[in-house]
């Protein structure tokens, strides 16, 4: 357990501050938050060339940013109880739920919060309160910035239509009954101890779909075992977590959230990767039967390449249990992109507003 304070630089409503904040009391690192306003937020971003939160100064002096990394950073050289699973299958797994958690979750999680008239009046007040409170001026202006800036971007820039908002409800409905299923039989997803995949679903979980009042009715009503799994994340220390065995397998019922991040999320990462790679705006598409267009991600490319590398670092018979997981999109993941969604030629559209992009991340 670390005696020396890091500091974590974030917000109490953020997906990824969240995230972070989780592991580190899990893992026991003893650290100090810090919660950021506008002039934090300049400051950090200066440290670490990336504007984005949470940030976490170091007792050394040095920063980091961007939760995967900084969580596979303290679990490759930090005491206090591993998260990561034994075995390579498992680690995998584990790797890329995280990654589909952090962002093919994040969607939903902020059209919950933007979308709808109570959570989006109660969360634009919190972050003006919060964030902007050294920004001069009423705090009724303020509020008013705020959700209208984050609805432009989290909404209509990001995808969410008439069209898709029924398709973005229904997997939050679908994903509250897969997990149903597993947090009723155990306490993690993998077993008695947390994995990286554990953390990587807090993001979405803790600080948004158990605290946005729209999604927290759903969660209370639909999902008891999932919201205890919440609490039991958020309340369980390293003590706890060192005296549970490390899971090396991966279990069964894992199978229906893998294989639609298979049939989903890897071929949408394969059309992004090459809609950056192509230097367009947009990435836009068919599935499920809706059109979608997102902005193209240079990040998303990044993580499709992290999946990529430790899918080629399985043995064959590793990657063929993998590839028997995620169906055809697995294809992605050997660098083929799949036929399970369509690509559309991008259309035109204006670039997204960089100020404060990852103001949440």
């Amino acid at each position: 357990m670390s005696t020396q304070a890091y500091s974590l630089h974030g917000l109490k409503l953020s997906y990824f501050t969240g995230k972070l904040e989780t592991y580190l009391r899990a893992k026991g690192i003893a650290f100090e938050y810090v919660e950021m306003d506008s002039a934090d937020f300049r400051a950090c971003a200066a440290r670490t060339g990336v504007a984005q939160m949470p940030q976490l100064g170091c007792p050394d002096g040095a920063w980091l940013t961007d939760t995967t990394p900084i969580i596979a950073h303290f679990e490759a050289g930090t005491a206090g109880p591993s998260f990561r699973p034994r075995t390579p299958l498992a680690r995998f797994a584990s790797l890329l739920l995280e990654d589909a958690f952090d962002e093919w979750l994040w969607r939903p999680a902020l059209y919950y919060r933007w979308a709808f008239a109570e959570d989006a009046r109660l969360m634009s007040s919190q972050i003006a309160r919060t964030l902007l409170r050294d920004v001069p001026g009423p705090h009724g202006l303020r509020t008013w910035f705020i959700l209208n800036r984050q609805r432009r971007t989290y909404l209509k820039q990001d995808g969410v239509t008439r069209e898709t908002a029924p398709l973005i409800e229904e997997q939050f409905h679908w994903l509250l009954g897969v997990l149903e299923t597993i947090f009723s039989k155990r306490s993690y997803l993998m077993g008695e101890r947390p994995v990286e995949a554990d953390f990587g679903l807090m993001g979405p979980f803790f600080r948004h779909f158990s605290y946005d009042p729209t999604p927290a009715a759903l969660l209370r009503e639909k999902a008891p075992h999932t919201l205890a799994w919440v609490s039991r994340m958020w309340a369980t220390g390293p003590e706890a977590h060192a005296a549970a065995p490390l899971p090396g397998d991966v279990p069964n019922d894992l199978g229906p959230l893998l294989q639609r991040i298979g049939a989903d999320y890897l071929p949408y990462l394969a059309l992004n990767a090459a809609a950056v790679e192509n230097r367009q705006r947009f990435v836009s598409y068919e599935e499920r039967g809706a059109h979608w267009k997102l902005p193209a991600s240079p990040y998303r490319r990044a993580c499709l390449g992290e999946l990529q590398g430790a899918f080629a670092g399985l043995t064959a018979e590793e990657r063929a249990a993998a590839l028997a997981w995620l169906g055809e999109g697995g294809a992605c993941l050997a660098g083929t992109p799949a036929g399970s969604v369509t690509a559309i030629p991008p259309g035109p559209g204006k670039p997204l507003d960089r100020l404060w992009q990852s103001v949440l991340r």
